[in-house]
């Protein structure tokens, strides 16, 4: 589900950034040939939805973004070690675009993005966090993506892998995802209850638990759909998706409590790039077209 722009991403090198230090880019526009995935896009400001931006960050002219760019396609560094790119940040980058907007995007670990947002570090967090309850009660979610939750394994599952009944697996996850603390709890319950525990490998980033799938220290890994599908064909055949996607749920932007004028103004903004198809060009160009919905709206 992820063929991308040139040159291609290999999976060698997408486990190497996992390593490099954290780093901060920023986007002037879309038409500078910053896009991924396919051709950039023109996108144009609508003054209309820009002035429902408060005034304040109006002002700003720039959104602080945290992302953890581990998580490829979504997001992930590019070959220079600094850039952030990836289908998020190419439709979040649209979506600042019409409202006005440019963006700075830093490279930070995934479970301290929402602190982040709430300590006002960033003005949003964008990497492909599922709406969820706990996070409801946290920050604003705008939702406007969807994808579900996929295993992998080796080439030829050769430990016969099989996410229905894991018991007695090493299993590699990204700390901080649904997978790690929604996912994954109830099945080691069940398996510790069998008397045939898993054992659970969390990684800070997910490049690091498709490696420990592909050098033989997991036996599995369960992680977003797009992800697994873009680990797999990056592998070259190293790994292999097992089972079916399950848990369907909608990704949301991360913002403010107290900002919902701001979250409104980004689900306009989403509103608008549907109509005028660019949210489509943008997902199709990343093959992710699967995952589009037409009912962005906060906390879902």
């Amino acid at each position: 589900m992820s063929p991308r722009r040139s040159p291609m991403f290999t999976l060698a090198a997408t486990l190497t950034v996992g390593a490099l230090a954290l780093a901060a880019c920023g986007s002037d526009s879309l038409s500078e040939g910053d896009g991924a995935g396919g051709e950039s896009v023109e996108v144009e400001v609508d003054e209309e939805l820009a002035a429902m931006v408060p005034e304040e960050i109006a002002e700003q002219g720039t959104l602080q973004i945290g992302s953890d760019a581990s998580y490829a396609p979504n997001e992930y560094l590019d070959a220079d070690g600094e850039t952030v790119v990836g289908f998020d940040v190419d439709l979040f980058d649209a979506v600042a675009a019409k409202l006005g907007l440019e963006t700075a995007w830093e490279n930070a670990g995934f479970d301290t993005i929402i602190t982040g947002v709430q300590g006002n570090r960033y003005d949003l967090g964008v990497s492909s966090f599922t709406i969820n309850e706990e996070r409801k009660e946290q920050v604003n979610m705008v939702s406007y993506f969807n994808a579900g939750t996929q295993w992998a394994a080796a080439e030829g599952n050769p430990e016969d892998v099989d996410p229905d009944s894991p018991c007695g697996l090493t299993v590699a996850v990204q700390a901080g995802t649904v997978q790690f603390e929604e996912d994954l709890p109830p099945k080691e319950e069940a398996c510790e209850e069998e008397g045939n525990p898993i054992t659970v490998q969390p990684f800070e980033g997910q490049d690091q638990a498709t490696a420990a799938v592909v050098t033989g220290g997991a036996d599995a890994m369960l992680a977003d759909s797009p992800i697994v599908a873009y680990a797999v064909q990056q592998s070259d055949g190293e790994i292999e998706a097992v089972g079916e996607v399950y848990d369907a749920a909608p990704y949301g932007y991360v913002i403010p409590q107290e900002d919902t004028e701001l979250a409104d103004a980004v689900v306009a903004a989403l509103q608008a790039l549907e109509e005028d198809g660019t949210y489509a060009e943008i997902l199709e160009g990343w093959n992710q077209a699967d995952g589009m919905i037409d009912d962005f709206a906060v906390n879902p």
